[in-house]
């Protein structure tokens, strides 16, 4: 269960995402404040996700933030605010919020972050026992260079990190491809020649190689099985990408995220093409998509964050 903190100004506000969060069952308040001057990091033992204003009196969100990631809090940060502006939404992305939720108050869209914020914290939970059986993986296969096998762990793991926070912005950390996504990632910086000839890899040359890293024992009809599976998944997955963001151009066309991300991971006449398809209440898409345009621009994405 994920433990939340509220930092709002205002006393109705809390109350109302307060008696969300408890009728949702997914978390519970540990502790409030109405400003950010008042909260310190003694306060924020085991607290998985801070629900931060953006404006507010003494400290505001941007500033609490900083002050408390000084101070070593390493949890989320989700923004609640009215605010607008498109220059002090990035700056607050910037500083390290996970996603934003809009006043007033829209009960299903508080609901809906929570979820995906709580269904990524549960992916990120699970992942480190893959990372681990990948980490044991490459030990045995480069025993003699242990030191580089430490850089290289490193760089595997701060490239993990980045591509979950990718994940979540983009709505799709609870996708059954999520897990795959990451494994692509870690296999990727492994060896950097790869990561930079992505776009010149057949995508199940791709899959059968990590497979084959992953489960070693498997047949060559398992792998082929394990193929044609994780491929469905990841286009299922990059397809849920696609969806989310036309959905966030068609609600707000300054969202800083659909502003960065849909025109880099898609094609921008296809992202177009599908928020016409969504504004006429179609599910399906005509859309063409490309899985390895996405695979790559997500990897040069989760390295230079």
């Amino acid at each position: 269960m994920i433990r939340f903190f509220l930092i709002e100004d205002d006393a109705v506000v809390r109350r109302m995402l307060e008696r969300i969060i408890q009728d949702s069952g997914l978390g519970e308040i540990v502790g409030q404040a109405s400003d950010g001057s008042h909260v310190s990091i003694d306060q924020l033992y085991g607290v998985d996700v801070i629900l931060i204003d953006l404006l507010m009196p003494g400290l505001d969100g941007i500033q609490t933030i900083k002050k408390l990631q000084a101070d070593g809090f390493a949890g989320r940060f989700i923004m609640v605010s009215q605010v607008e502006n498109k220059e002090m939404i990035g700056e607050a992305y910037l500083q390290g919020i996970d996603t934003f939720i809009q006043k007033p108050i829209n009960r299903l869209e508080v609901m809906a972050v929570l979820k995906r914020v709580s269904d990524y914290l549960s992916l990120e939970a699970s992942l480190q026992t893959i990372r681990k059986s990948l980490q044991i993986l490459d030990v045995k296969a480069k025993e003699p260079n242990t030191s580089g096998l430490k850089s290289q762990s490193s760089d595997q793991d701060i490239l993990a990190q980045k591509a979950r926070k990718l994940l979540l912005q983009l709505g799709i950390a609870s996708e059954a491809g999520a897990p795959d996504l990451l494994l692509i990632m870690e296999w990727l910086v492994q060896d950097e020649r790869q990561g930079d000839k992505l776009h010149e890899l057949q995508l199940k040359e791709l899959y059968t190689q990590i497979l084959l890293k992953v489960h070693a024992s498997l047949d060559e009809h398992g792998i082929t099985k394990e193929v044609r599976a994780m491929e469905q998944r990841i286009r299922r997955m990059v397809l849920q990408a696609f969806t989310h963001l036309s959905s966030l151009g068609l609600t707000d066309y300054a969202n800083p995220t659909f502003e960065h991300f849909a025109p880099r991971l898609f094609d921008f006449q296809e992202i177009r093409q599908r928020m016409q398809e969504l504004e006429a209440g179609e599910k399906t898409t005509k859309c063409r998509i490309s899985v390895k345009k996405f695979l790559s621009v997500f990897y040069m994405e989760a390295k230079a964050l």
